[in-house]
Order: structure tokens, then sequence, then C-alpha cells
């Protein structure tokens, strides 16, 4: 039985040449793309990062990136989250396949905790990781087809009834509103919705930890700069549309077959989506089942989770496997 691999030899120095010539570009240009060309879902590279002797946690490599922490550490497993081992090359999960919704305006894939920028006008997509609504009745962030209703500067924070019970269970007593200033943690900027009242927004944050994890009380966290940029560039009216996909598949137009597998979304506090099943659409169930699909590395990509594309094709030679 064969089993998954992300590179071949010869794509991996192939990688390695092309991550050496890129990262300083990939870091000045945000994580912004060119849309791939038609048929194709495939966008990005990933790259290589060697922990140095005082290469920090696992975070601080996240944010040098622009990436999410648990997509990292989904890229990476094994790897101590808090102190990475120097000398360790850690991959930096740059590529991706672009969900499968409408390229416009904002997508966001809850399972992925990353945001798909399409502004308009423009042959691009810029993508932001996220952090999200951790689990609980009140603060989970749904599903939605809506629009951006506003934008703020500066703005206040109100939090409401259960977000300060629940604050004041750990101690914490929180004032009615929170004015602007290092101390509010919607940072510098907030985006608001227009679904469920407006009570939804995208916004910055005064913490460095929790981009790319479960950390909100329902809205949509992103980094400083990333916000910055996202308030500065996307108009009030645009369309935005939040889903929830732990699994995203494409046949490109030189038929490779790829398979791009996330850990789903807890339900409960003890589930672990580690190992949660994840079930497959009519469209995923007849992906795996053509013939120039390899169904039993299909599996292992399920089972594995890396959050990052996978070939699985049917007729991948020998050496493209471990």
């Amino acid at each position: 039985m064969r089993s998954l691999r992300l590179f071949s030899p010869a794509r991996w120095l192939a990688s390695v040449l092309l991550v050496a010539a890129s990262v300083a570009a990939f870091q000045a240009s945000a994580n912004s793309y060119p849309l791939p060309p038609e048929g194709s879902r495939l966008i990005g590279q990933n790259m290589f990062h060697e922990v140095a002797d005082d290469g920090g946690s696992l975070e601080a490599i996240a944010k040098k990136y622009n990436v999410g922490f648990l997509a990292l550490l989904q890229a990476n497993p094994g790897v101590d989250p808090y102190v990475p081992r120097a000398g360790s090359v850690l991959t930096i999960p740059g590529q991706m396949l672009l969900p499968d919704a409408p390229r416009e305006g904002l997508v966001l894939n809850l399972a992925e905790l990353r945001v798909y920028y399409y502004p308009a006008g423009k042959n691009s997509v810029t993508v932001y990781p996220i952090g999200i609504g951790q689990l609980g009745g009140d603060t989970l962030t749904p599903t939605m087809v809506t629009r951006v209703s506003d934008k703020r500067a500066n703005p206040t924070w109100t939090p409401t009834a259960n977000i300060r019970a629940r604050y004041l269970a750990n101690g914490i007593k929180l004032p009615a509103v929170v004015p602007a200033g290092p101390d509010n943690p919607m940072g510098h900027h907030a985006i608001r919705l227009a679904a469920y009242g407006g009570v939804y927004l995208l916004h910055g944050t005064n913490a460095d930890f929790g981009i790319g994890m479960r950390v909100s009380s329902g809205c949509i966290r992103l980094r400083d700069d990333d916000i910055k940029a996202l308030y500065r560039e996307m108009p009030v009216g645009t369309p935005v549309r939040i889903i929830n996909t732990p699994i995203k598949v494409s046949v490109e137009p030189d038929g490779r077959r790829l398979v791009e597998v996330h850990q789903p979304l807890s339900k409960a506090i003890e589930d672990d989506p580690k190992v949660l099943p994840i079930v497959l659409s009519e469209q995923m169930k007849q992906f795996q089942g053509a013939p120039e699909t390899d169904a039993q590395v299909m599996e292992q990509a399920i089972r594995h989770r890396s959050g990052m594309p996978v070939e699985v094709n049917s007729h991948q030679d020998v050496a493209d496997t471990i």
C-alpha cells in the first residue's frame, strides 16, 4: 500500500530553490496571490523554516510568516509548540486550494481558520489567518451569507451580558464600555457584518496569541496589520460568505488530483479534532471513487489532516511516495 507524500524528491528540490527566491517576496506582499488559471484552485507555495537557537515559540514563527498557529501545528505534527527544537526544519503551509465558493468579496472557511479576500476588479486573492469563536452556546462563529454593513477605526467595545458574566467568573469585572486604546481587545479597526443584527465583526486584537485558533466570543480576529489592510481596501457592501468545510478537492488542468484536509471543528469540549469523523459530500465521494483517484492515499490524507494539498492520483510513481 502506498502512503502519503506531499513532495517527490524532484519537487522538493524545486521547492527549496523556489523558497530561497521567494521568502522575501512572500513576507513583503503579505499573503496575496494571483488567481489561478481557469479550472484551477491551487495557489501559493509551501516553504521551510529552520528553527534558530533562539527561535522562539511556534506562535512567533507563525506570526513571522503570517500563518495561523494551528495551521502551523497541523503541518508539523509532533513539534513542541512552546520551544521548537533548534535546528529542526518546519514546513510553512503557504500552499492551498481556494474554497468551493464564489470568488468575490470575502470567503471565510471556519474549518481552516482562514479568510480569502477577492478585491473587486483585480485578478488576485489575499489570504489571512483568523481566530474564531470558541466552544460554547453563544460563542460559536456561525456560517452565513451576508455583507459588510459598517467599518470603524479605533472602535469601542461593548461586551454583552454573557461575555461580562464569563469574564466575571474568572475574576475580571468588565466595564459596560471599553474605550479605544491599548486595553481594547478589538484592536484599532473593526468591520461589522450585517447578519444576526450586526453582532459579528472582523476586528484586530491587542494580544499576539490566538490567531489561527478558536479563542473569541464569536467574532473573527485578525492580526493588526491584516485588519488594517482589509479595513482600507474592503468597502461597505462587500459580500461575505462564511462556510465550514474541512476538506477541499480539485482536479487541476494538468491532471493532478488534489485533496486538502483540515481538522474539523469540535462540537464538544471532549472532542478530539484529530480523529473526529469527516463526512464526505456526494461530490467528495465521487472524487474519491473515480478511477483516477487512489482512494487509499486519499484516506491517508483524511487521517493525516495536514491542512496542505496532497496529490492522490492513482497513477503516481513509487518515487512520489513514502
